[in-house]
């Protein structure tokens, strides 16, 4: 039957789907490579980066998980993880030397709907402000958006939590709002705010990105790069 009715609806897409699944398979920047998580080979480099004396317990303060007792247990865990397809998890190695340097993954991943979010994404304390998170979300979005043609790469994170606001700012994606009393996260309440890139949006962003990687040790700022698009809601959520 047709619908001859008035009301209003979104435009119609030419490929409305599904887009397909991630792959379990390595990307490699000029920095880095996003390598599929082996929690034998990765588990203890990723507990040594990630535990004293390396870090004093303040990354975890805002994950669901960790800090763990050795690396044993963090090895167990990860070893549960590895063969998940939601979350799907990568470490974080140089390009060159192959160090292991963090964790990152694709997570809620609704190919019919052609979105995901990228999230569980920490590293070791020498490597945080580096070009290794730069180069790694940039990464996986362009595996989302160039490869797999996705219409929405999604960032959560506790409300809280400064550090990853900023970053997820800086990058380029957008806030749209607050879920509150979202989660209960060890025992504690936790607002969600939610952001994202679009598919449409995502030319500048990645350009924004390849700017900023592809510069020479003076390096623009990538903040300011990105604050002309975000406008007045880039300096109210850096607070």
């Amino acid at each position: 039957m047709t619908n001859n009715n008035q009301l209003p609806r979104g435009p119609l897409l030419e490929n409305p789907g599904p887009a397909p699944y991630p792959a379990r398979a390595a990307m490699t920047g000029t920095y880095v490579t996003l390598r599929p998580l082996d929690a034998q080979q990765d588990g203890a480099a990723l507990y040594a980066i990630s535990h004293a004396p390396a870090d004093d317990g303040g990354l975890w303060t805002y994950m669901g998980y960790g800090p763990f007792a050795d690396a044993a247990a963090m090895t167990t865990w990860l070893t549960q993880q590895e063969t998940q397809q939601d979350p799907l998890f990568f470490t974080v190695v140089g390009r060159d030397d192959d160090r292991v340097m963090g964790l990152v993954s694709f997570l809620s991943i609704v190919p019919a709907m052609q979105r995901l979010e990228i999230g569980h994404i920490w590293y070791g304390p020498a490597f945080q402000r580096t070009e290794a998170n730069t180069e790694s979300a940039y990464l996986l979005m362009r595996t989302a958006f160039d490869e797999l043609g996705y219409r929405r790469v999604e960032w959560k994170c506790d409300l809280l939590n400064a550090n990853s606001r900023s970053a997820a700012l800086r990058l380029g994606f957008r806030p749209e709002g607050i879920f509150r009393k979202h989660y209960i996260v060890k025992n504690r309440s936790r607002d969600t705010i939610w952001f994202s890139v679009v598919d449409d949006e995502w030319p500048e962003v990645r350009d924004n990105l390849e700017t900023w990687l592809n510069a020479p040790d003076a390096k623009p700022s990538l903040t300011t790069l990105t604050r002309g698009r975000q406008g007045a809601a880039f300096g109210q959520l850096r607070s």
